[in-house]
């Protein structure tokens, strides 16, 4: 008698989930920045709350603006970063799919990294346009890719502080 596995369960199956929630990330970072695209000139600013506004920005650096006084070589060089990190989070996820917090920690990753890959590709910049302030002083605009980023890689840092606990 031979055993019979669960296809639900099977190799690329168990993928799915995590996929699903990067795309979900993917699609939220897109459509927020075609919507701020399509309400917004470059720099317009709304007000929303006394410490959060709306502002179109754009970003050809990385985190921060890191690097976005290039002389243009950083688009293709984060393009390359995000698409080969992408690739080694795939197989982080697939290698670990039971693992429930660590791969919804890389699909946030995964979805953020691939939003802000799609910019670069298309735009030749990432679209930033969450600005957070206090008086004067204001956050370094971002998105929800960002976000997403951000988001999971402090899930991420949890999960290992989890594991070296047991």
């Amino acid at each position: 008698m031979t055993s019979k596995k669960n296809p639900a369960r099977s190799g690329g199956n168990r993928l799915l989930p995590w996929l699903g929630i990067a795309a979900l990330v993917l699609l939220l970072d897109q459509l927020s920045k075609v919507t701020v695209l399509k309400l917004f000139y470059y720099g317009e600013s709304l007000f929303v709350t006394p410490f959060f506004n709306l502002v179109l920005v754009y970003n050809k650096g990385a985190a921060f603006s890191f690097l976005a006084d290039g002389a243009g070589w950083q688009r293709y060089f984060f393009t390359i970063v995000g698409i080969v990190a992408a690739v080694f989070i795939i197989f982080l996820i697939r290698k670990h799919p039971d693992q429930k917090l660590f791969c919804g920690a890389l699909a946030l990753i995964l979805g953020g990294a691939i939003g802000n890959v799609i910019d670069r590709l298309v735009y030749g910049h990432v679209i930033d346009f969450l600005d957070f302030h206090l008086t004067d002083w204001h956050w370094p605009a971002f998105n929800i890719a960002d976000s997403a980023i951000v988001v999971g890689a402090v899930l991420f840092v949890l999960n290992e502080l989890r594991s070296t606990k047991k």
